[in-house]
């Protein structure tokens, strides 16, 4: 499950995403608006072009087995990445953060994202290399999420978060109104925060929860953390763009959460029968592999994952057009 690339092409390729984040983020941060459907998709387009030549550019390296690795992962992550979206929704809608400034509270959300991803990607590979049965867990673990994410609703979510917004409210003096995008704001000569910084600290517990499915549901695809981590940086870009491009769709793509499910419960017994295959634990099969336990391939993993997000986005599609007629 591990494909080396050059070191140069790695190094390389981690100073140009950098670069190219931190000009999105000065960008936006310079000329905060709310960007058109055409800016939008031209912006998703270029991200999702990006990612396509940068896995050809791994197998034009001669290496078509990492390039599949990166574009399972990447899919994958993107996908859970929307199901993120669905959340910041909410988080937004909850505070009415105005429009103008929800690229600035997303891109934020976005580097956070990052940050921690980064973060899980470093334990995961450690905890991989010192503990082989780790896999048994991270696949028991994406089964649970798999079966939450199928059966989950939207009233369970919009919960989740008032109970969060309940807490930080209680911990921390809040003004009523928010001040541009600033955290901290003067009211009766009194510096205080303003709800901007419960908006981030509300996406920032999203994110850790987010990271704990996806960094496991990646390890499932390939152990190479450098793949690991280039795929969760494009599957972040253009989200921020696709969050407005989408926009009130979020909550009408139904079928949506089914397919995501199931990719999280495909790889989930794909960490199992890769655990067993390379079975260390005394108490299992006396400690030594398990030799009829399945390996899944990449390939088979990359059209399992592109299948369930194409079906599940047509039966959405199909559903609301059926909806629409029925009115």
């Amino acid at each position: 499950m591990h494909s080396a690339l050059p070191v140069w092409f790695e190094v390389a390729a981690m100073v140009i995403l950098t670069a190219i984040l931190i000009a999105d983020v000065l960008i936006i941060f310079k000329r905060p608006h709310v960007p058109s459907a055409k800016e939008s998709t031209i912006w998703v387009a270029f991200y999702a072009l990006l990612a396509i030549g940068f896995g050809g550019l791994i197998a034009w390296l001669g290496n078509p087995e990492a390039a599949s690795q990166f574009y399972a992962g990447w899919l994958t992550e993107y996908s859970l990445s929307v199901d993120n979206l669905f959340v910041f929704v909410i988080i937004m809608s909850r505070f009415s953060v105005p429009k103008k400034y929800q690229q600035e509270v997303l891109m934020v959300g976005v580097v956070m994202a990052l940050v921690l991803r980064g973060l899980f990607i470093l334990a995961g590979a450690a905890l991989i290399e010192s503990f082989s049965a780790i896999f048994y867990l991270f696949g028991a673990f994406l089964i649970y999420t798999a079966y939450h994410q199928a059966f989950r609703t939207e009233d369970a979510d919009e919960d989740s978060e008032s109970k969060l917004i309940v807490l930080l409210r209680k911990r921390i003096h809040v003004s009523e109104s928010f001040d541009g995008a600033k955290v901290r704001t003067l009211v009766n000569g009194k510096k205080v925060f303003t709800p901007m910084i419960v908006v981030f600290l509300a996406i920032a517990v999203t994110d850790v929860m987010f990271a704990f499915d996806s960094i496991p549901a990646i390890f499932g695809i390939t152990t190479d953390a450098f793949i690991v981590f280039a795929a969760n940086v494009f599957a972040l870009m253009g989200l921020r763009q696709l969050y407005f491009l989408l926009g009130g769709l979020l909550d009408k793509l139904e079928f949506l959460k089914y397919g995501i499910a199931f990719i999280l419960a495909f790889i989930g017994v794909k960490l199992v029968a890769h655990a067993m295959h390379v079975n260390e634990l005394p108490f299992i099969n006396g400690g030594h592999p398990i030799e009829w336990a399945p390996e899944i391939s990449t390939n088979t993993s990359l059209v399992v994952i592109v299948s369930s997000i194409g079906i599940a986005a047509i039966a959405s599609a199909v559903k609301l057009k059926l909806t629409a007629k029925s009115q």
